[in-house]
């Protein structure tokens, strides 16, 4: 009965993707209209695609199992930070300087903006590169947490099987209505993903082992007290530097930023700041409540891991189907639990092959081939959307140790290069390209030499657990060294200035 209800679910789902991308081919029949919606994206419809964007499989089977069952309630805190500045101040700061600045450059894509800002176009080329080389094993990471989920409800089944259909689905779709057909469906995936989450945590909260809100907290403080401790107890600072990596770390990444481009107007950016929010603190605090459940349905080992198959990553696909597979209407609601997990990884997935598809065709091949015509360039990210997608699916199968060691480290890579610059060049006038540069660079000089420095004296594996402070580091070294080495090189001109900032500070400039 649990896969039946189950396949009825998924079939009923492809279905709807495929339509929302043949009905929205026509409007990505330009380059602005495949890879910005003709920037004419409504608010409800950007905030879910920013939360959708935000939320993966990732946090589902990964960092709630992990978190929940290490931390407890503390680790709500995490989905908190990411509503509050992942999400508030995110689009509060960073969206109508982002959406006025882009059209006043006529940037479409990140390295559009640094080239046009910093009037660079090694910096253009070099951004497009960092995209490109830590992006797509980023995207390889969004199929595991599915695999692990689908094997278990399709008793038998093969993960790979099930990454494929996810690639191929979402392949279609993406190359068929590009970012127009991708937004519309993480509108749709999104409504799943709250009723999905909704239901999942009712259900759990109510059934005999939890005893109800109330009696969680009692129980679990049975179990251990610290796992009731809203200040994270001995995992403080782990906990916080996992809520400025991912709470921070979305303002510097190119599939986030992304959004705020194809925003239609200045009222929408409220409407969607507020939407966005209070998607946020659903998804997030309820993926992490749900993982610190954990506890009190499966048992710990003799070493307080918990007693499943696959260890954290299992955590979360055991616990519901052990809590949802009693009768008709939890097994309806595991089935739709699964089109939530579904939902959040495609959405995730086609965001990043979407940046890193432009990265290639508008930001390398457009600076070798600067007479490619717009046509000729529509048709390449579709190729590339689907070359990507596939090189995201091998590497997550394959398992090619490089890869997925690269995997560990691209957030903070990707967002420690970005941020600094990115924020400061919407900001301040004073801002060179020699600092730019300097922010630039750090991405990659911190991460990797904090992972030369670990490997040698510590080992590898050490040097991985560590990729969370490594990732911060590079974010605020970015940010603090953007400025501070502007301070002392050349300034642009007067009028380069001028013209970068002239609609950003109008009050009523592309309000329309």
């Amino acid at each position: 009965m649990t896969q039946l209800i189950a396949t009825i679910s998924l079939v009923v789902f492809v279905v709807v993707m495929l339509l929302v991308g043949v009905y929205s081919t026509k409007k990505a029949g330009t380059v602005e209209g495949f890879l910005l919606g003709g920037r004419n994206i409504g608010p409800w419809i950007s905030a879910f695609a920013y939360g959708t964007t935000y939320f993966s499989a990732v946090i589902f089977i990964g960092y709630a199992g992990m978190f929940g069952w290490n931390i407890g309630i503390g680790s709500m805190w995490i989905g908190i930070g990411n509503a509050l500045i992942g999400c508030l101040l995110a689009w509060i700061f960073l969206a109508k300087r982002t959406r006025r600045m882009t059209r006043t450059l006529n940037s479409r894509t990140m390295p559009e903006f640094f080239a046009a800002r910093y009037e660079s176009r090694r910096m253009k080329l070099y951004a497009a590169t960092i995209i490109f080389l830590f992006l797509v094993p980023y995207a390889a990471g969004v199929y595991k947490g599915l695999g692990t989920m689908f094997s278990a409800i399709f008793i038998g089944a093969d993960p790979v099987t099930c990454m494929l259909i996810v690639a191929i689905l979402t392949g279609i779709y993406l190359v068929l209505g590009g970012y127009v057909a991708t937004a519309t469906n993480d509108f749709i995936q999104g409504v799943i993903m709250i009723f999905g989450l909704a239901a999942m945590v009712l259900i759990l909260v109510s059934r005999p082992e939890a005893g109800g809100f109330g009696a969680v907290f009692e129980k679990l403080s049975a179990i251990d007290p610290q796992l009731v401790d809203l200040t994270g107890g001995k995992s403080t600072s782990f906990l916080i530097t996992n809520i400025c990596l991912t709470s921070f770390g979305v303002w510097g990444l190119p599939q986030m930023v992304h959004k705020y481009y194809a925003i239609k107007d200045e009222s929408s950016i409220k409407t969607a700041t507020i939407i966005s929010t209070l998607f946020a603190t659903l998804i997030g605090c309820g993926a992490y409540f749900t993982g610190s459940l954990s506890r009190l349905f499966i048992e710990a080992d003799a070493n307080g891991m918990p007693n499943v198959p696959g260890g954290f990553d299992g955590v979360v696909p055991s616990l519901l189907m052990k809590a949802l597979t009693e009768n008709i209407f939890s097994t309806i609601v595991l089935s739709i639990i699964l089109l939530l997990l579904l939902s959040a990884s495609m959405s995730t997935l086609s965001s990043i092959v979407l940046s890193s598809s432009s990265a290639v065709s508008i930001d390398l091949v457009k600076e070798v081939h600067p007479e490619i015509k717009p046509k000729s360039q529509v048709i390449l990210m579709r190729l590339l959307c689907l070359i990507f997608i596939a090189l995201s699916f091998i590497f997550a199968t394959a398992n090619i140790s490089f890869i997925v060691n690269l995997m560990s480290f691209s957030w903070g890579v990707v967002a420690g290069s970005f941020i600094g610059p990115f924020l400061w060049g919407l900001y301040s006038k004073k801002i060179t390209k020699a600092g730019a540069w300097a922010g630039m660079l750090s991405g990659i000089a911190v991460v990797g030499g904090c992972i030369l420095y670990f490997t040698a004296t510590a080992g590898f594996d050490a040097a991985k657990s560590m990729a969370p402070v490594f990732g911060v580091s590079a974010m605020a070294l970015s940010v603090v060294i953007t400025p501070v080495v502007s301070a002392f090189t050349k300034k642009f001109t007067e009028e380069h200035s001028r013209n970068v900032f002239r609609n950003t500070e109008e009050k009523a400039a592309y309000s329309k």
